[in-house]
């Protein structure tokens, strides 16, 4: 008699019949499928030996179950995504969940390169600088309502420029008659010096530091023939086109004070009563 070749399972003979050899032992058709193929997630019903069999994160499917939750769509051979445990296609997934670029009204798709900014989405290549038209990118942007610039038009469309040098004025500076100046921008007419931070005066609307604005235009002291400026709560005296520095408004002769007191006038000097009355 013939060795006997059973299935492991059942014991009924395998001779003249399909098998298949699972794990050193054979098994008949039905008893290898009931006790090693895995049921389908979607239909519930067992993946037969002879059906393709895909499967998902632990979820088995029969080739014609894999489809996409929405459309119906295969999915066997497309890419796909899994919203809730539901099968999507791409298209699918796009159109329910993926934003809109506000630009061209067309999906920004998983993976792809994207900018959000106030709630909004761009495809990068459609997030570009309303002056120039070009892409801004990753580079640094200033927003103006709803339009958006890249730094260098925003610079040359919008910030103030400089009254002396006509140059972008970014940061900082000093405003003078309503006008910006860069700081080192805004010097002495006279000297150059600069006058931020420092006390100046104008004549005919040109800045001057206090020294140069003396030197040009102030009258000078009778005695000492420096500028007499009245800057800094300086007092001065004047009398008949003459101006004197208060400390300097002294007897020509005896150098008394005469501050607030009478004195007389004797071509060029002047006197107080005592020296006048020694005439």
């Amino acid at each position: 008699m013939s060795e006997r070749f059973d299935c492991d399972n059942c014991k009924e003979s395998l001779y003249g019949r399909k098998y298949i050899q699972a794990e050193d032992r054979p098994y008949c058709i039905p008893c290898y499928d009931s006790l090693f193929a895995n049921t389908c997630d979607e239909c519930k019903e067992l993946i037969g030996h002879d059906s393709r069999e895909l499967f998902y994160e632990d979820r088995h499917y029969h080739e014609h179950c894999f489809r996409c939750f929405r459309c119906d769509r295969s999915l066997a051979d497309e890419p796909f995504t899994s919203q809730d445990d539901a099968l999507l296609c791409n298209d699918c997934y796009c159109n329910e969940f993926s934003s809109k670029c506000v630009a061209c009204d067309k999906t920004v798709m998983p993976g792809t390169r994207k900018l959000e900014y106030g709630g909004s989405t761009w495809h990068e290549a459609c997030f570009i600088c309303h002056s120039c038209e070009q892409p801004i990118g990753s580079k640094s942007f200033i927003p103006d309502k709803e339009e958006h610039y890249c730094v260098p038009c925003y610079e040359n469309k919008f910030a103030p420029r400089c009254t002396r040098c006509k140059q972008i004025l970014a940061k900082g500076g000093v405003t003078y008659r309503d006008e910006p100046w860069h700081k080192e921008c805004f010097v002495c007419t006279g000297c150059k010096m600069q006058l931020a931070g420092q006390h100046f005066t104008s004549r005919d609307d040109s800045p001057y530091c206090l020294k140069c604005f003396g030197n040009l235009y102030a009258k000078k002291c009778e005695a000492c023939s420096k500028p007499i400026t009245g800057f800094g709560g300086g007092k001065y005296i004047s009398f008949e086109e003459r101006q004197w520095h208060q400390p300097c408004f002294t007897c020509s002769r005896c150098s008394v004070s005469l501050v607030g007191a009478g004195f007389y006038p004797d071509r060029d000097e002047i006197l107080c009563r005592d020296c006048n009355s020694k005439l």
